[in-house]
């Protein structure tokens, strides 16, 4: 009896370790976000496959419970090759904030699972030259054409906040125009003219679109 109990007891130890370490395991894979290490600051940073892959599929299908209908998912055909990469034009000359135009140039168009490294929003004139007092309009680096409008229903301090939090400018659903932007079924966030920008790393708010500044920072069409 009393070598019963005792393996009894092993047992019930062993099983609590493994549940706890599967409960341990998918907090963090739900957490982690694949923009969360940096490498070097002239190099592109990675985006581990395994990581979105495991962010989307538990973030992603509790925040459409909630969200509804975004995002709005697309197909791969919006990234197929074009006259310049995935896009028909290279990025404009003249970005805003002084973001890199070769290093923009890579991530949006040559590119579907590197970033430009985390905080380097930070170090363009972004926030030197931001407008508080209203929403600002962030624009297709390639195109031109409007992408995300914020903050809003936040304060431009909560949207701050939010992206120096994460590394990257981060935007939520009301923040997209969804006229010209998609999402593929891994989280990526792309224009419907084939500019990477980004992905969707859902958290318990909902969808959090983590994008590249030199992405969005286009400059209006006239």
């Amino acid at each position: 009896i009393i070598q019963v109990i005792k393996m009894t007891k092993s047992l019930l130890v062993c099983l609590i370790l493994v549940v706890s370490c599967g409960a341990f395991a998918d907090a963090f894979a739900f957490t982690q976000s694949p923009f969360s290490v940096a490498l070097r600051k002239d190099a592109l940073t990675h985006h581990p496959r395994v990581t979105i892959l495991n962010a989307v599929q538990r973030g992603h299908k509790s925040s459409t419970l909630r969200m509804g209908m975004y995002p709005i998912i697309c197909d791969e055909s919006i990234m197929k090759e074009k006259a310049h990469g995935t896009s028909a034009t290279p990025v404009q000359k003249d970005l805003r904030w002084n973001c890199d135009v070769n290093t923009a140039d890579r991530i949006c168009n040559y590119n579907r699972h590197f970033a430009e490294y985390a905080g380097y929003w930070e170090t363009t004139s972004f926030l030197k030259e931001a407008d508080q007092t209203k929403p600002i309009t962030f624009y297709d680096s390639n195109t031109g054409k409007p992408l995300f409008i914020a903050p809003k229903n936040r304060s431009f301090q909560d949207f701050v906040a939010e992206s120096k939090s994460h590394g990257w400018p981060s935007f939520r659903d009301d923040e997209v125009v969804w006229e010209n932007v998609r999402c593929l079924s891994n989280g990526e966030a792309v224009s419907l003219d084939g500019t990477h920008l980004g992905h969707n790393l859902p958290d318990r708010k909902g969808n959090r679109y983590c994008i590249n500044l030199v992405s969005v920072a286009g400059r209006p069409l006239n």
